[in-house]
C-alpha cells in the first residue's frame, strides 16, 4: 500500500510539472535585468565620437593630470562600444559590450592587465556605474577597480576612474569631457606616466 501511494504521488506531480512551469516562465528575471543592461547600453552608445578635456586626480598626480582626449566607437554591428584614450601616445582601449544580462567592461590596460568590470542597476539613467568583477594578468603596479559614466548632456559627460594601487590605496581620475566639433580645438597631448 505504501509503494502505491508513492508511485500515486510521483505520477501526480509528473502530471501537473508542465503546468507548474508555465505558472512561472524560464528566465523571468533575468528578461528585465536584460532589458535594463540593453538600455544603460544605448545610453553609453549615444556617447559615440570624439572627445576633449581635462583630467584632475585625487591623490594629485602632475603627471596624469592636465589635457585629454577620448575617442568612442560602436563597432561589430552595433554590439561593441570602443572607448579609447592614447596616455603618452599609447592606445588605451577600453570595450563595453552586453554579456547575458550584464553591461560589462573590459579595459585593456597600459600595466599590462585586463580588468573586467560589471554595471551596476541604474539608479539614474544617464548614470552607468561599473564595479570591478575579475582581471587578467597581474594586479600589480595598478588596476582598474570602479568606472562611472555620468552625463550631463549630449556634448558632455564625466568620466570617474578609480584605480587600485599596492597597500590598499587608490587613485581616483575625474575626466570632464566635451564632444569634439568642428569648431572645437583639440588640446596638445600630454606625455602621461602611469597612475602610482
Amino acid at each position: 500500500m505504501r509503494l502505491h501511494a508513492i508511485v500515486l504521488s510521483v505520477g501526480l506531480l509528473v502530471q501537473f510539472r508542465p503546468a507548474m512551469a508555465q505558472s512561472t516562465p524560464s528566465g523571468q528575471d533575468t528578461v528585465p535585468v536584460r532589458r535594463v543592461a540593453q538600455a544603460s547600453f544605448g545610453v553609453l552608445k549615444g556617447l559615440a565620437g570624439r572627445w576633449t578635456g581635462s583630467v584632475t586626480t585625487d591623490p594629485h598626480n602632475p603627471d596624469l593630470e592636465g589635457p585629454i582626449q577620448v575617442t568612442m566607437r560602436v563597432a561589430s554591428g552595433g554590439s561593441l562600444l570602443e572607448h579609447e584614450i592614447a596616455p603618452g601616445g599609447v592606445p588605451e582601449p577600453t570595450m563595453i559590450y552586453v554579456e547575458g544580462d550584464r553591461l560589462t567592461l573590459l579595459h585593456y590596460c597600459e600595466a599590462g592587465n585586463r580588468p573586467r568590470l560589471v554595471a551596476r542597476a541604474p539608479g539614474d539613467p544617464k548614470t552607468v556605474d561599473f564595479e570591478f568583477a575579475d582581471i587578467s594578468g597581474s594586479t600589480e603596479p595598478v588596476y582598474l577597480q570602479h568606472f562611472t559614466f555620468a552625463i550631463a548632456d549630449a556634448d558632455h559627460h564625466i568620466e570617474d576612474w578609480t584605480f587600485q594601487l599596492p597597500g590598499d590605496k587608490r587613485l581616483h581620475a575625474h575626466f570632464d569631457l566635451k564632444r569634439v566639433t568642428a569648431s572645437t580645438p583639440r588640446p596638445a597631448a600630454k606625455v602621461r606616466a602611469r597612475p602610482r
